[in-house]
């Protein structure tokens, strides 16, 4: 059977980690479990030590895309479970999705119900989310930003180097896992309410985080899918203005002249972002 890793991500999370490491211990007493530590001021590395858990510690906080990285670098598993450290994700849908992985994925993600959602807000954003990823790979994308999932580790590591610090690692690994052409799966779960602390994220960095994963799901699989749709509204847009222009002035105005520019511009800036994604993905083969 193959050995299993179990990364934790933790940021000031001491009341969870007394709850969650026993159940993980009980339910995988085989497994390696990891926590890395991304420089708590609480008791989470004392609670750790306590459970004989392994402990990765960054003297300051990196970001949760940091952490990951950090315990995926030291893992000894064929197999990486990644887990939030809140307690919204349960020890015992782990072996659920290991379950689904040995049915020939190479990356199985838990896919959260809508009441698991935090917020309305964060509901309609992944349900943006997960409508473009699908229409961009033509596959159900059931939850793109879930943190909890289980990875083939050789086929993880490949991507180490194209993942963010910050909070968007999961956009990033799925995408990538995609485009590459390995198989992704989906685990519905039901994800209760943290414990401790309010979400790290707010509002206003959320609106910032959700710009930023529109445009990198377009940029890691595939730009030029999503800028020939926008390249195309502009062309239509200097279309209809010609022909406004055309039929009461009988005149080709700069702002038609501007908009069939930008157009052009838009679709070359999609053509070499795809080449540009192109290379880097070559690159992730070595």
């Amino acid at each position: 059977m193959a050995k299993v890793s179990i990364i934790l991500p933790a940021k000031n999370e001491a009341p969870s980690l007394r709850n969650l490491l026993p159940k993980i211990r009980e339910l995988m007493p085989d497994a390696e479990l990891i926590v890395v530590n991304d420089g708590s001021t609480d008791d989470t590395a004392a609670i750790c030590r306590q459970y004989g858990t392994q402990l990765v510690t960054h003297p300051y906080s990196m970001g949760n895309g940091a952490t990951i990285k950090s315990g995926a670098r030291i893992a000894q598993g064929e197999i990486l479970v990644f887990m939030d450290a809140d307690g919204q994700h349960q020890p015992q849908d782990i072996s659920l999705l290991l379950e689904k992985l040995t049915l020939g994925y190479d990356m199985v993600v838990g896919a959260r119900s809508r009441r698991s959602q935090a917020g309305m807000h964060r509901a309609f954003a992944n349900g943006l989310y997960n409508r473009l990823a699908s229409w961009m790979v033509g596959q159900n994308v059931a939850d793109l930003t879930s943190g909890f999932r289980v990875v083939k580790a050789d086929k993880f590591r490949k991507f180490l180097y194209m993942l963010p610090n910050g909070f968007s690692y999961p956009t990033t690994i799925t995408m990538s896992f995609f485009r590459a052409g390995y198989a992704v799966g989906y685990v519905p779960i039901h994800a209760p309410k943290r414990i401790g602390n309010s979400s790290h994220m707010r509002i206003v960095r959320d609106g910032v985080r959700f710009l930023l994963i529109i445009f990198k799901i377009g940029s890691l699989y595939s730009p030029l899918k999503l800028f020939f749709p926008i390249s195309v509204f502009f062309f239509l847009l200097g279309c209809g203005n010609y022909l406004y222009t055309f039929t009461t002035i009988h005149r080709f105005t700069n702002m038609s002249a501007l908009l069939f520019i930008t157009a052009m511009i838009v679709f070359l800036i999609g053509l070499v972002s795809e080449q540009i994604t192109m290379l880097a993905y070559r690159d992730s083969e070595h």
